[in-house]
């Protein structure tokens, strides 16, 4: 990408600098609970250990960047008070969630590999048993991995709280912090339930990609950074619209994935989402385009998801899954979230370069090539 801050402002870092300097703001954070955690003992450092692997590991940066993109994208750098630096710690706070986020997914759906590495449930897991701990290898990997996750969410709450952010910016921030830990879990709660009961419902699916995934991966972040820019109404509705659509469609591009990906793109094995159950807006449209021309196939589709495991079964359901045609609905739900994502993005009033950049984040987002 060709923009960059100095296009906006004299101030701050380039865009496509801040993953590498949210990098540097969790290290430094973790630097900084070495004595905290010691003090508590050696076990609890081998626990953080993971996390703190599993933090600087991988991964996009993309809610902290979408948070950076929000306060500038306000005039953040040129009209508010707040010090970019404490700016950057706050959002770089997201990165915590999204750890937790992910950690406790992993141990719901029993995977086995995350961006290509084991899970960490699976890699305590396997320090218990090469070490020859006393009691169940799995429960001490789950269990471990359940606090691991509790204690990424505490840090996030201890990153924002005291980034350096004024009073004033963490008072008009509140609201949408406080809505999206809300909203991620009560997501990821909707999404276990939806599984449990066997839904076939689009818009219960829909709901589950907006609050367990878009709000807190793109809305939200854009709202955070916003907020803490002091931006007028207008604006935030504007980035949320943009944030909500992107992000939904973000995630319909991650359900194709979850059946079609390949293991190297996705860092997961091929048609995970079938093995696991999932209920997607993918799974919901094929079942309602099966039941209408293959109420057979529909049924062979009914009773293989969340059974299927080996690879010929879970392909045979992913080949019914792509002569239902809901692939095609689903692409093209895609690209209208898309456009009227960007429509949003066009009313926000923002600066040029910043809503090119942004332009750029919502068409990566959506073909997922981030």
């Amino acid at each position: 990408m060709e923009h960059n801050v100095s296009e906006v402002s004299s101030q701050g870092p380039t865009l496509e600098a801040i993953p590498a300097l949210v990098e540097e703001q969790l290290r430094v954070f973790f630097d900084g609970q070495e004595s905290v955690v010691a003090e508590i003992g050696a076990p609890v450092e081998d626990a953080v250990s993971y996390l703190r692997k599993f933090v600087l590991g991988g991964g996009k940066r993309i809610r902290p960047l979408y948070g950076w993109a929000g306060f500038i994208g306000a005039g953040g750098l040129d009209h508010s008070q707040e010090n970019p630096d404490a700016v950057l710690r706050a959002v770089s706070s997201l990165e915590f969630i999204q750890a937790c986020a992910l950690i406790h997914d992993d141990i719901i759906d029993a995977s086995d590999t995350r961006r290509g590495n084991p899970t960490v449930h699976r890699a305590v897991e396997a320090t218990h048993r090469n070490e020859g701990y006393r009691g169940d290898a799995a429960s001490f990997g789950e269990h471990s991995a359940i606090l691991i996750g509790d204690l990424a969410l505490v840090w996030a709450e201890d990153m924002w709280r005291y980034s350096g952010l004024t009073n004033d910016a963490l008072d008009r921030a509140a609201k949408p912090w406080v809505g999206m830990r809300t909203e991620v879990i009560g997501g990821q709660l909707l999404d276990i339930m939806l599984e449990a009961k066997g839904s076939e419902s689009v818009e219960l699916a829909d709901k589950v990609n907006r609050y367990k995934t878009a709000a807190y991966t793109i809305e939200r972040p854009l709202h955070l950074g916003a907020a803490i820019a002091g931006a007028p109404d207008a604006t935030i509705v504007a980035f949320r619209g943009y944030g909500r659509d992107i992000g939904i469609a973000y995630q319909l591009r991650d359900d194709i994935l979850g059946v079609f990906g390949e293991p190297e793109v996705t860092g997961k094995p091929a048609g995970d989402d079938i093995r696991e159950g999932k209920r997607t807006v993918l799974f919901a449209t094929a079942l309602a385009n099966l039941d209408a021309s293959d109420p057979a196939a529909a049924q062979r589709l009914r009773d293989g998801i969340g059974v299927a495991a080996s690879p010929e079964e879970l392909s045979e359901l992913a080949g019914l899954i792509q002569e239902s045609g809901a692939v095609e609905a689903v692409e093209a739900r895609i690209d209208r979230l898309t456009e009227s994502g960007l429509q949003h993005l066009s009313d926000a009033g923002i600066d040029d370069a910043v809503a090119q950049f942004m332009r750029d984040l919502a068409i990566k987002a959506t073909a997922r090539r981030m």
